[in-house]
């Protein structure tokens, strides 16, 4: 399996980022082709030191890394990334990387 992790930065209106996030974000995130499991964070993030600068996390799941290229080159993807940039006002950290059980 792949992970594609977004960790989104606290925005300058975090009510207002919840409610876009969680109203229209999701629905696109999900029509993504590939992604197999979809998760976020919910209450603060942290780090063991305490706060941190991030409000939400998303973790989306997918068979590996070519299928994470693949679903962000679609139509969908794309339509998601560009989201971003109407919500994410504080910026958005993101990783991808194979995982296996350990």
């Amino acid at each position: 399996m792949a992970q594609l992790l977004v960790m989104y930065k606290t925005p300058k209106d975090p009510a207002a980022f919840n409610k876009h996030y969680l109203e229209k974000h999701v629905a696109l995130a999900k029509k993504i082709p590939g992604v197999k499991k979809y998760e976020i964070s919910r209450g603060p993030v942290a780090t063991p030191a305490g706060p941190s600068g991030y409000h939400l996390v998303a973790v989306l799941q997918f068979d590996d890394l070519a299928a994470i290229h693949k679903a962000f080159a679609s139509a969908e993807g794309q339509l998601a990334v560009a989201d971003v940039q109407t919500f994410a006002t504080g910026g958005a950290d993101i990783v991808m990387f194979d995982s296996v059980p350990a």
